[in-house]
């Protein structure tokens, strides 16, 4: 059980992969050339793995491209945080039954444009940390 009293106590990657199933935003950094880029994804945790659809333009270009990645997600209230970093290979899903599974979550967009790819990031390394807030 983690030290909920310490000001900053690092997560499991269950405890880390728990807390990301409970938020819907995150940002996906990819690079273009040399430079980094950041895109806010609304997004999916199921069975281990993070999804997400995106429409045609440099975020699927660069993650084709290069599909080693990094995603992060963050949540605060106002007693407690934490953090979340996800590093993984992405993937655009092709195969029809992969698609027709992706479809069946629970994936929603904060703009409804039209995004019919969907793509699914497989961790290989997950670091987490929480942290105590002092508001006084």
């Amino acid at each position: 059980m983690p030290d909920r009293t310490a000001p900053v106590t690092e997560l499991t990657e269950q405890e880390a992969m728990d807390l990301l199933a409970t938020e819907s935003l995150g940002r996906l950094v990819v690079v273009a050339g040399d430079r980094p880029d950041i895109y806010p994804v609304n997004y999916v945790v199921h069975d281990g793995r993070l999804f997400f659809r995106t429409a045609e333009g440099d975020k699927l270009t660069e993650l084709t491209l290069r599909p080693l990645t990094t995603f992060q997600v963050d949540h605060a209230d106002a007693t407690a945080a934490w953090s979340v970093v996800v590093r993984g290979l992405a993937r655009t899903l092709v195969r029809f039954d992969e698609i027709n599974a992706a479809e069946e979550l629970d994936l929603r967009s904060w703009v409804p444009t039209e995004k019919f790819t969907f793509v699914e990031i497989r961790p290989t390394q997950i670091h987490g940390r929480r942290f105590v807030l002092d508001r006084g």
